[in-house]
């Protein structure tokens, strides 16, 4: 799916950028490389005894050479230090990946985190990398990904490249048709290339522009039995184009395990015959998440989401209930409409030993109207996790969790809170 995609890719670049930040903390302590020598190493001033003797203390000319040599070894090390810091450092890693929609597999990762300008001391660090994604499933990708800063956190690029393909099964468009037990299996190829600039506003606000290209070709798995009715675009290579905006603001000192402070981000993305689309159509996504501080290394992570879609999208054009963890406990794709919504609340805990446990509840649905969400319609969610710190200095967790739906028992497995 075209728009599952870009969340696939996301995912990719964010436990990309995870395990770089994990693996390369010399990044954040250039100051170590800056400090001054010891004075201790200096050598000492010659002085005579009361007797005219030479002090057994003073040092010789040699000594004094010695000391001297081993000043300038230890700056030239500190030195050769510094600049690799600032070259940045390369990291590899594979990934678990358990995932209800695509199966279990795993995310090998090649990245590189480094200072897009080394004297630009307040942009956080830039990232370029490489991620592939194998599942059970046959499901087979692969994604390239960059995210710049420069300019002192004044502008913002991100830049993605997917190529593979995806199986998962369609239920259907609706409530109705997610409910009825039916169900497609697709196989879903193609490409997918996004590019975003945004610049730097006051109050923590970044707004910009994104471009999104991409084209797909969707196949019919070989199935038995009743199904929901076979998409209208199958065996067609399909071509998807859009302009965006985006705006975000996020106040949170710590983005891998936020503690406090929140996170607004606003999407919309406008697909158009003009731009060379085959549909035209615009899709909209509003996140709202705020974290509170308790007690105890207690902290209570609030989540809100909502997605709308005007137009004439294809069915994975639609918004998509639990492909960003909103809700746990269902089946990514199983529930798709118009209008989506979706918020849940996370108490999380850290114990000892690296360890942590959450508890999680929320509610949502989806709908063809905004007038659309009936009671008897909303579907619940709840679940509760294990966390393991993988690094103490960005407190960056491997996550497990346990979730049920309204008929449902789901279990993921990742890397990074689940929002």
């Amino acid at each position: 799916m075209i728009s599952n995609n870009v969340g696939h890719l996301r995912a990719i670049v964010f436990l990309c950028s995870l395990v770089v930040a994990n693996l390369s903390p010399s990044l954040t302590n250039r100051c170590a490389a800056q400090e001054p020598v010891s004075s201790s190493s200096a050598p000492l001033p010659e002085s005579s005894a009361p007797n005219g003797e030479a002090n057994p203390t003073a040092q010789t000319p040699s000594t004094k050479a010695k000391e001297t040599d081993k000043s300038e070894n230890t700056a030239t090390k500190q030195d050769k230090q510094q600049k690799g810091q600032r070259r940045g450092s390369f990291v590899l890693a594979p990934l678990p990946v358990v995932s209800p929609a695509i199966g279990s597999g795993i995310v090998p990762v090649v990245g590189y985190i480094f200072p897009f300008q080394t004297r630009d001391e307040e942009s956080p660090p830039s990232l370029v990398g490489v991620a592939g994604l194998i599942t059970d499933n046959d499901t087979r990708a692969f994604g390239l990904a960059g995210d710049i800063y420069f300019k002192q956190a004044s502008y913002n690029l991100k830049s993605l490249y997917f190529r593979g393909n995806l199986d998962y099964n369609l239920y259907g468009v609706g409530y109705a048709e997610g409910n009825a037990g039916l169900k497609l299996p697709l196989e879903q190829t193609g490409q997918l290339f996004f590019i975003e600039f945004l610049r730097a506003l006051p109050w923590k606000f970044f707004v910009g522009g994104r471009f999104l290209t991409g084209n797909s070709l969707i196949t019919v798995k070989a199935t038995t039995g009743e199904t929901p009715p076979i998409p209208a675009d199958t065996g067609l290579d399909t071509q998807l184009r859009a302009l965006g905006v985006t705006l975000t603001r996020d106040s949170r000192p710590n983005r891998f395990y936020p503690v406090e402070g929140s996170l607004i981000d606003f999407t919309g993305d406008f697909y158009a015959n003009s731009l060379g689309s085959k549909y035209s159509f615009q899709s909209y996504n509003l996140t709202f998440n705020k974290y509170f501080s308790l007690p105890k290394k207690q902290v209570l992570a609030y989540n809100l989401f909502l997605c709308a879609t005007e137009g004439a999208p294809p069915f994975y054009g639609n918004c998509i209930y639990g492909a960003r963890n909103e809700l746990r406990g269902y089946t990514a794709g199983r529930y798709l409409d118009r209008y989506m919504f979706a918020t849940q609340l996370e108490y999380r805990l850290v114990l000892r030993w690296r360890l942590g446990v959450v508890g999680f509840g929320g509610i949502g649905g989806v709908a063809p109207n905004p007038g659309d969400f009936a009671g008897d319609k909303l579907l619940p969610g709840a679940g509760t996790g294990i966390r393991f710190m993988l690094s103490h200095k960005f407190h960056v967790n491997l996550r497990t969790d346990f979730a049920w739906g309204k008929d449902n028992l789901t279990w993921s497995m990742g890397v990074g809170e689940a929002f």
